[in-house]
């Protein structure tokens, strides 16, 4: 089985520093089961790629095992599967954590990446591979394997040719592949135990609690009801880490910081307001909270669908509590619904809006992240508008109670600056055939600019919604 690993990030040597393994070697290590390699087939400034060969020994893998006194012939030496993912938990493993001796900066940023694996088993519906990865932000490409060349009406084997391409963290690939190749092939070569539920939630951390076929994912990498109801607990318990009462005390935190110039309220206004330029009648409120935009939004008649989005079921609930859902008449109930979901997977149910709203959530988000949420969003869902709202960190200067060098909030990852903000929005529209204008909103100081900084793109093709740049 074969597994390569390629970037062409500038110098795309630096892939080596990554895997911690330097690219004029070639690098094996010893398994239970064979011998796996990592060598590089190519390694210059403008390309490099890693290639791990895993070489099976049927006899050792076979050895031991009770009431296996003959060797019998099946697909384990040959088709990648947890054996694989033991070859990269002994041989990156220190990549895969995500560290780096000499470029941590980089083994912490996403950039372009390429895995091709070959053969895959895909044991299960024809769109299991695209279900699984797609949503982690990977543009996919599943070569079906022919039983035999020689013979094409014998049809497809179980086998595929993989290719996974992304802007991704590396550590993040060699999870996604360590987790999910033995899902797809559904069965692995060892004892699954207590060991595996620690081992899948270490290795799920960040990107298993919220994606869309967890169950599907946790079902078939633990097999067993008990082991399988250990880490579903343990992952709803993250899911929900950000319970309501520290939602309402994010919120006062920041409300305390603007407040004094309504900034809030100026915000909720504009958004409706540009909603209501834009002709909006289906409506995105993604990182809703408990509720505030979705609230004011119920107030417009020619909203027809509203729907609000949160990753913590416990805030979600909070906010069909502020909203008062179950007491709320037919008519106007029809109109509004809640999902529980992530904004960084790839989601059908949000596909067909007129437009989306991303109120003071971005900054929430840490940076390697926001390339899978703007290919959920920009790529997948594609509303005809998207109204983003971040604040402007050059404002910070004026909030009197703001320490200098601080963020208006402790759980926001950045803050950008007007610059910063206009290149990322510029860069979207561009990357997704959107079109962009930006505003402030709140006070504009000369200096400073507007406390709040909003992109309003408008998708290319929706002529009849957009808003001239």
């Amino acid at each position: 089985m074969l597994l390569t690993i390629t970037t062409t990030h500038r110098p795309a040597t630096d892939l080596g520093y990554l895997l911690m393994k330097n690219p004029a070697n070639v690098h094996s290590v010893s398994l239970p089961f064979g011998d796996a390699t990592l060598f590089y087939p190519e390694a210059n400034e403008e390309r490099c790629t890693a290639a791990i060969t895993l070489e099976v020994d049927t006899v050792q893998l076979v050895r031991g095992k009770a009431g296996l006194e003959d060797q019998y012939v099946n697909d384990r030496p040959y088709a990648a599967s947890s054996l694989l993912s033991v070859a990269l938990g002994r041989l990156v493993n220190t990549a895969m954590a995500g560290r780096s001796k000499d470029r941590q900066d980089l083994a912490d940023t996403a950039i372009p990446m390429e895995a091709v694996i070959t053969p895959l088993p895909a044991r299960g519906t024809s769109d299991l591979i695209e279900r699984l990865f797609a949503p982690l932000g990977y543009a996919v490409e599943a070569t079906p394997i022919a039983l035999d060349p020689a013979h094409p009406e014998w049809g497809d084997s179980p086998y595929v040719a993989l290719r996974l391409t992304g802007t991704v963290r590396l550590a993040a690939l060699l999870t996604h592949l360590f987790v999910l190749i033995p899902v797809l092939d559904n069965q692995k070569h060892y004892y699954i135990g207590e060991a595996e539920v620690e081992k899948l939630l270490r290795k799920g951390e960040g990107w298993l609690e919220a994606h869309p076929d967890r169950d599907l994912i946790v079902r078939r990498y633990l097999r067993f009801r008990g082991l399988m109801n250990r880490a579903n607990a343990a992952l709803e318990d993250r899911v929900e880490a950000e319970a309501p009462e520290e939602a309402s005390a994010r919120d006062a935190a920041e409300d305390a910081i603007e407040k004094p110039i309504r900034l809030n309220d100026q915000r909720m206004e504009r958004v409706v307001g540009l909603l209501r330029e834009l002709g909006a009648s289906s409506v995105l409120d993604l990182g809703c909270g408990e509720g505030r935009l979705l609230r004011e939004l119920l107030k417009v008649p020619g909203i027809r669908k509203i729907t609000g989005v949160e990753v913590a079921p416990r805030v979600l609930a909070a906010a069909g509590d502020r909203l008062r859902l179950d007491h709320m008449p037919d008519m106007k109930r029809q109109r509004i619904e809640l999902l529980q979901g992530s904004l960084v997977y790839r989601d059908d149910r949000l596909n067909g809006f007129d437009a989306a709203a991303v109120v003071e959530v971005i900054e929430h988000m840490d940076a390697e992240r926001l390339p899978a949420f703007e290919a959920a969003l920009f790529g997948h869902a594609r509303p005809g508008a998207v109204i983003v709202t971040t604040p402007n960190s050059e404002y910070n200067a004026l909030f009197e109670t703001l320490p200098a060098g601080k963020f208006r909030h402790h759980d926001h990852r950045f803050e950008w600056t007007r610059a910063e903000f206009r290149h990322w929005g510029e860069s979207v529209a561009l990357a997704f055939d959107y079109a962009v204008r930006f505003e402030g909103i709140g006070t504009d100081d000369p200096t400073h600019g507007t406390p709040t900084q909003a992109a309003i793109f408008t998708r290319a093709e929706a002529s009849d919604t957009r808003i001239a740049a």
